[in-house]
């Protein structure tokens, strides 16, 4: 199997263009929900589509430049929110957890190859999901005192609307990969031997 080749100028704009997708995600109105400080919103829908789309090193760099953006304080999470301070709050570990989402997305999409299928593409968004749902779970037991039975159960008003998220991702997700083939290695056959040189 044949990786596509590196490209440094294009990565470096794919990576900006996807944090500004990310950004733009968070223009979105915000749901909120009574009794639950973190709203419902589109960003963590870009968090995984960066994985699909870009694989897994551009997808991590360009969620944590993102991130990079937000820690200095633009207002560029959902709400207009920015800075330091909410990767603080007790629902920071979603925050935490943005990059390594993509990441995880991006290797097990890069593992199926081009071309990219809604089929696969949707189980492997709610992986992704779930690693966010890992990062909210335990800062919400460090940061917000919450039991891990309390922590699970405040999670649980996001699944209905994050699966909807994970489907959206993978169509938006397979016509980008129609229109730009090459940003999958294609995928390898079963009497294909693996290049170790590669």
């Amino acid at each position: 199997m044949t990786a596509p080749a590196r490209r440094p100028a294009r990565d470096l704009a794919l990576v900006a263009v996807f944090a500004g997708v990310i950004a733009a995600l968070g223009l979105v109105p915000a749901v909120f929900v009574p009794g639950f400080p973190a709203p419902i919103t589109l960003q963590s829908m870009g968090v995984v589509l960066a994985g699909a789309v870009l694989g897994a090193r551009r997808g991590f760099l360009s969620v944590a430049l993102f991130l990079a953006l937000v820690a200095i304080g633009l207002p560029l999470l959902s709400g207009g929110r920015g800075g330091f301070g909410v990767f603080t709050t007790p629902y920071a570990g979603f925050l935490w957890a943005f990059p390594f989402a993509a990441l995880v997305v991006g290797l097990l999409t890069e593992r199926r190859g081009a071309p990219y299928q809604v089929r696969y593409g949707i189980p492997f968004n709610v992986v992704g999901s779930l690693v966010l749902y890992l990062g909210g779970w335990i800062s919400l037991m460090t940061l917000g005192g919450n039991a891990p039975a309390a922590a699970l159960a405040l999670l649980a008003i996001y699944i209905p609307g994050d699966l909807v998220k994970m489907v959206v991702a993978a169509l938006v997700a397979r016509g980008v990969h129609s229109a730009l083939p090459d940003l999958l290695p294609p995928r390898r056959t079963a009497d294909e031997p693996v290049d170790v040189t590669a």
